[in-house]
């Protein structure tokens, strides 16, 4: 028989450790689902850093549990109706992935709109999402839109320094402007999820791809590939946009208080992610330089060819858009303004 007092002090140690946990305990835990692994920078200098902002922000009432390379089930393209059908409770997620879903928010993947900043465009698209986006957000809300630093050529064996270089060549890209991109420089798309990259280059499947460099390192690319191909200061050949969203059910059950404290953190992300896709951009060319790849930087003008090569990409998208009613050319115009206004 345990003795009364040790039974007492048993009680009251389990007791301690009970409120203890209770009071560690997160009110709020929520699934973020997305398609790259574990050490990709997109989870480990975003996602995490973001998730932790949010843990902090909110006293540890929310706790956010990361799953990455898509090991909740299901394909990348199905992660946006995922969220919106509440299957997790966020996603981070290439917009063109689901073609037709964000029309309007692919003026910002367009050649020559965003050129070498992604924080002035991740800003720019904060500042047009009331006016413009958000009726293509429905069902969710976001937390932040982003791009990356931009599509640069990576070529297996080709050096490229002007648009006829690419003529007859296979490239792949994860979006729809991409593809037209591609086809105004004469080459054919091939369209694939980023993971299923490797495998198509070292089949030549393809022979290169419009991607940024911050992808190098976790798909290894430097050994893949011989030469990285960008404009003058860092001009890319369009972007892509992603969204970090969460179900609007889920986000509409949160007390007001807690919805202060995540947007608070939000506002702080779409200041500063678009330098952590700029500096995990630069990590990637070291990379495949310091493996003896050819880091191509094009003068102001081969980078003008480009620039005239890709011109009708603007205008088809322009023209797509007009019969679903959306004015192109003043999206176009005012995203070049606030790109431009904030522009390092």
């Amino acid at each position: 028989m345990i003795p009364k007092k040790l039974t007492a002090r048993l009680a009251a140690t389990v007791t301690a450790v009970c409120v203890a946990a209770s009071a560690t305990a997160a009110d709020y835990t929520l699934k973020l689902h997305h398609l790259l692994g574990p050490k990709a920078p997109a989870q480990t200098q975003m996602l995490e850093p973001w998730a932790k902002d949010i843990e902090e922000a909110t006293g540890g009432r929310v706790k956010i549990d990361i799953y990455p390379a898509m090991s909740l089930g299901g394909k990348p393209p199905q992660l946006v109706r995922q969220v919106r059908d509440g299957v997790v409770d966020i996603v981070w997620t290439v917009n063109g992935y689901t073609p037709g879903l964000f029309t309007r928010t692919e003026v910002f993947e367009l050649p020559f709109i965003h050129t070498n900043d992604p924080q002035a465009t991740g800003l720019a698209m904060r500042d047009m999402f009331d006016e413009y986006l958000a009726p293509e957000y429905d069902g969710m809300k976001v937390m932040f839109l982003h791009v990356h630093q931009g599509q640069a050529i990576h070529m297996v064996d080709k050096e490229v320094r002007s648009p006829s270089d690419l003529a007859g060549t296979k490239l792949r890209i994860p979006t729809r402007t991409g593809a037209w991109v591609i086809e105004a420089l004469g080459a054919a798309p091939t369209a694939m999820p980023v993971p299923d990259l490797p495998p198509a280059l070292s089949k030549k499947v393809v022979d290169g791809a419009l991607i940024p460099w911050e992808i190098i390192p976790p798909l290894k690319l430097q050994d893949l590939t011989e030469y990285q191909i960008e404009g003058h200061n860092k001009t890319r050949f369009g972007t892509t946009t992603f969204q970090v969203t969460m179900n609007k059910a889920r986000w509409d059950s949160f007390p007001a208080d807690i919805q202060a404290a995540i947007e608070k953190v939000n506002a702080a992300w779409y200041e500063k992610v678009g330098s952590v896709w700029a500096a995990t951009d630069d990590a990637g060319i070291a990379v495949a330089t310091a493996a003896g790849n050819k880091h191509i930087t094009l003068t102001p003008a081969e980078t003008d060819a480009f620039r005239v090569a890709l011109e009708p990409v603007v205008q088809k998208w322009v023209s797509e858009v007009k019969g679903q009613n959306i004015d192109g050319n003043a999206m176009v115009a005012k995203a070049r303004e606030l790109i431009a206004k904030y522009s390092k």
